[in-house]
């Protein structure tokens, strides 16, 4: 399995809650998010959404869609958001927020494997058009929330890294 590890750092002009009230609930990306082709409720989570089941179809600009499904593994609210990915993809996602009275900080980081057949066979040829079409997702992403929220996003992608290299 090929395995790779993006970060993304979004600075929202933008109180921390009205940030957190948009990411904590992906039912709702679709509306904003354009790579999120569909969000599906398989099992709710307790009351603050631990143990909560997603199932996440996404697009990006290669013309590929990926499903996986993300449960919920740990809530600290208006600080972390973190699920486990298993399916085609498989690892963790972390969401960490902070605020420093005008931007709010969303950290993204993302540690996976993929488990696709035909993503591992063409993972050494096509390593650096993955990262471009994930770094593309997380910048639409940031186009989305600037419009959700009426306000800016900055977007700094950090490097990434596949199977302990950078690209």
């Amino acid at each position: 399995m090929a395995e790779y590890q993006f970060s993304t750092t979004w600075r929202i002009k933008a109180p921390l809650q009205d940030v957190w009230d948009v990411l904590y609930h992906p039912d709702v990306w679709p509306e904003w998010w354009i790579n999120v082709v569909r969000i599906v409720e398989i099992e709710k989570g307790d009351e603050y959404g631990i143990g909560a089941l997603h199932r996440y179809t996404w697009k990006g600009v290669l013309p590929y869609r990926i499903t996986f499904d993300i449960r919920v593994m740990d809530i600290v609210p208006l600080q972390l958001l973190e699920g486990q990915a298993s399916g085609e993809v498989e690892g963790i996602g972390q969401w960490f927020f902070s605020y420093d009275g005008t931007y709010t900080l969303a950290r993204y980081h993302w540690h996976i494997r993929t488990k696709a057949l035909w993503m591992n066979c063409l993972a050494p040829l096509t390593a650096p058009l993955f990262r471009w079409n994930h770094h593309s997702v997380m910048r639409e992403g940031a186009r989305g929330l600037a419009r959700k929220l009426g306000t800016h996003v900055e977007v700094d992608l950090q490097a990434s890294t596949v199977n302990g290299e950078f690209l």
